[in-house]
């Protein structure tokens, strides 16, 4: 691993999940360059004139071979792995860009979590439409149980690298592993990506339940049938289902449903103590993926016919007004039956 070359990365997205793995990249040697909107150049001009990202992560100094551009073409020139860090809403208008920037294959690798509204699609699936075939040589998720406030520090943080192509996985792999940052390689992209996603669901049901009142005993409760409900869709959509025990299954869901850091989990909070979404979002002021993913979810397992009780309570509360603490009680009063 140490013996790897040093590799011209882009990350596209400078929010704190891009601005944390620019500074892995970075400690890995690597010579990276970050790309944000124009909207955002005043980021842009901080991590260049200052090597600091305060709007996302206050306390974070950057390496200096981070660089960062609001010019899009400038940062995908010579590099051969782009990572896209941008919220679900975004991939789509993003891959159009690059594909009429990109001139050689590049590995397109993506760390962002959701399903794509309308057509349901994974982020993945997303940018294959968009990206022609013989503009990159791959697609790769990078997915796991990671805040960027932890992998910022140093925290001991292990993630899955999942893609079809196996040789580009594992240089993803590489690119990211070192030794707080452990890398894991997957196949089944498909149930690494949407055990990412709806994950996200189930945490904003977590976070509701501890604004309401509720103990520990309830959050396990929903964490484990909510990782039932994962599991059910995700085979029926071509999901190994073993892949929902590991990092980005299990993993995952057990680090958003637990943690203040994650939004999903504190919007979740929020609701469950009556706020209404518009102060929720203007609180929190990043992208809260379960909201908008629990909409797909529920159109998904309305579809496929999968029985997805949690999902569909939290759709109802939060875009059709039902009480929180009523639905929780209606989720208890199902009819007993085996586990």
């Amino acid at each position: 691993m140490s013996e790897m070359k040093a590799e011209k990365v882009a990350v596209l997205g400078a929010g704190s999940w891009g601005t944390a793995l620019a500074k892995v990249l970075a400690e890995n040697g690597h010579d990276v360059l970050m790309w944000s909107r124009v909207e955002d150049q005043a980021i842009v001009d901080e991590i260049n004139d200052h090597h600091t990202n305060k709007t996302y992560l206050k306390e974070l100094v950057l390496p200096e071979n981070i660089d960062a551009t609001t010019d899009l073409e400038e940062a995908i020139e010579g590099r051969d792995v782009l990572v896209v860090v941008i919220p679900t809403v975004g991939i789509r208008s993003t891959a159009k860009q690059l594909n009429e920037l990109i001139k050689e294959p590049k590995i397109i690798v993506h760390a962002s979590k959701g399903l794509e509204q309308g057509t349901h699609l994974r982020i993945s699936q997303v940018l294959e439409e968009e990206i022609d075939a013989e503009k990159r040589t791959a697609v790769v998720a990078l997915s796991g149980p990671s805040h960027a406030e932890e992998v910022a520090v140093q925290d001991l943080t292990s993630i899955t690298s999942a893609s079809e192509n196996m040789t580009a996985a594992e240089k993803v792999q590489y690119l990211f592993m070192n030794d707080y940052f452990r890398v894991y390689r997957n196949e089944d992209i498909t149930g690494v990506e949407l055990g990412a996603a709806l994950k996200n669901i189930i945490a904003v049901g977590a976070g509701a339940l501890n604004g309401i009142g509720f103990g520990d005993n309830a959050i396990a409760a929903l964490v484990t049938r909510g990782l039932a409900e994962i599991t059910r869709l995700g085979i029926t959509l071509g999901a190994d289902s073993t892949t929902f025990m590991g990092l980005s299954g299990v993993g995952d869901l057990i680090v958003t449903c637990t943690s203040v850091h994650s939004r999903n989990w504190r919007a979740g909070k929020l609701i469950g103590e009556g706020r209404d979404l518009e102060s929720i979002q203007a609180e929190i002021g990043m992208a809260i993926e379960g909201l908008s993913t629990v909409i797909a979810a529920k159109e998904i397992a309305e579809a496929s016919g999968v029985e997805m009780p949690i999902t569909q309570g939290i759709y109802e509360v939060v875009y059709e007004g039902a009480d929180v603490s009523e639905t929780i009680l209606e989720l208890m009063r199902r009819e007993g039956k085996a586990e």
